[in-house]
Order: structure tokens, then C-alpha cells, then sequence
């Protein structure tokens, strides 16, 4: 019993290092830090985005459909065309990270490099999610050496957002098909290069 008790504290606070802090509301209302309204889009902001070589954000021409991304436009961090996530196909890797996560910003230079190496193949996209902080993200990118596209969610709306679950923690991981619906979704932590390609080989049937 003790043994499972100790396993118990050590994976909650594996998980409270990885979630934002909030003021103990469970409604998701004004309280929450990403219900703030951010500003993504300023001069020294796409300053910041030109230096670091981010790429631009590309919005979709499809339609919805069914299993699809959550039908929810995002604006671009750091200035860009605003992107309706439904309208994406993949394959694609989509990834959930915020300054505040300590996990995602080990992970960031391994999804750079899949970008690197595999980007002609299985695009990259990053949405900085429920992030108040919109310059410290941009520097973060820059200092992992980020330059794949990269939208914003500071308002969390993508919480609950079907396909999506309850995003109370991250990084968070989406897989895209070529048809446009979500193969596969989970909470996990990227930690080499060959880990990221095992996933999408196994979920989204591309051979890299």
C-alpha cells in the first residue's frame, strides 16, 4: 500500500509541473490564466518571429469532417493569416505546448528535428495553447531552434474541443491523416527523434 501510495504523489506531481497555475476554479471561465486577452500579434512580435526564421502560418482549403481538428480559427503567434483548424490535412503532427511546461521545452528541439528531417513528408504545425506570454513563447522558439509554423490558443479554446479532451496538462501530441481526421491523440512527452517517428509510422501509415 505504501508502495502505491508513494506512486500515486510521484505521477501527480509529475503532472502539476506540467499544468498552468490557476486560482482552484474548476468552471474554465475568466479565471482560467489563458481566458486573458492576448495580444499575438504586435511589431515586436513579428520582430521576434522574422529572427528566430518561424515560418509563416498556412490556413487550409478544405472542408470539415467528421473525427476531423476542432472547427476553431487560431491566430498565428507572432503575426500571419488566422487558421481554422478543420480546414487542415495531414499528415501532420500536431503539437500542444506553453513556456509554463517544463516537459515541452525539453521536447521542442527533438520536433524541430523531426521537421528537419522529415517536414517534405509530415508537416509540423505547434499551437502555443493557453499561454499568456506570446514574446516569451517567440524566444523559446527561437532558443530551441523552432521554425516550423506556429499558432496560438492563449483563450484556451481548444479545451474539450472534440476530438480534443479536458487539456489540463502538457505537451500534448495530435495526429493528422491525409483524409484530415485525427488517427491519433495523447498527452505524452517526446523524448528522441525515434519516438516521434514510431508514432507516426504507426498511426498515420507513412514511411519515413
Amino acid at each position: 500500500m505504501r508502495a502505491v501510495a508513494l506512486a500515486a504523489a510521484a505521477l501527480a506531481l509529475a503532472l502539476s509541473a506540467c499544468a498552468p497555475a490557476t486560482d482552484g476554479s474548476e468552471s474554465g471561465g475568466s479565471s482560467r490564466p489563458g481566458a486573458a486577452d492576448v495580444d499575438v500579434d504586435s511589431p515586436k512580435l513579428r520582430d521576434i518571429k522574422a529572427d528566430a526564421g518561424i515560418a509563416a502560418c498556412a490556413p487550409g482549403d478544405a472542408s470539415q469532417v467528421e473525427d476531423g481538428l476542432p472547427n476553431v480559427t487560431l491566430p498565428c503567434l507572432g503575426g500571419g493569416p488566422d487558421v481554422n483548424l478543420a480546414t487542415l490535412r495531414g499528415p501532420m503532427v500536431v503539437n500542444l505546448w506553453a513556456v509554463w511546461c517544463t516537459p515541452c521545452r525539453e521536447e521542442l528541439p527533438i520536433l524541430q528535428k523531426f521537421q528537419e528531417k522529415h517536414g517534405s513528408t509530415v508537416a509540423m504545425l505547434g499551437i502555443d495553447y493557453n499561454d499568456t506570454q506570446p514574446e516569451q513563447a517567440l524566444r523559446l522558439a527561437k532558443e530551441t531552434g523552432v521554425t516550423y509554423p506556429l499558432l496560438a490558443d492563449p483563450q484556451a479554446r481548444l479545451d474539450y474541443k472534440t476530438p480534443f479532451p479536458s487539456l489540463r496538462g502538457l505537451p500534448f501530441l495530435a495526429l493528422v491523416d491525409a483524409d484530415g481526421k485525427v488517427a491519433h491523440r495523447e498527452f505524452v512527452v517526446i523524448e528522441s527523434l525515434g519516438q516521434l517517428e514510431d508514432l507516426v509510422e504507426k498511426h498515420l501509415g507513412v514511411t519515413l
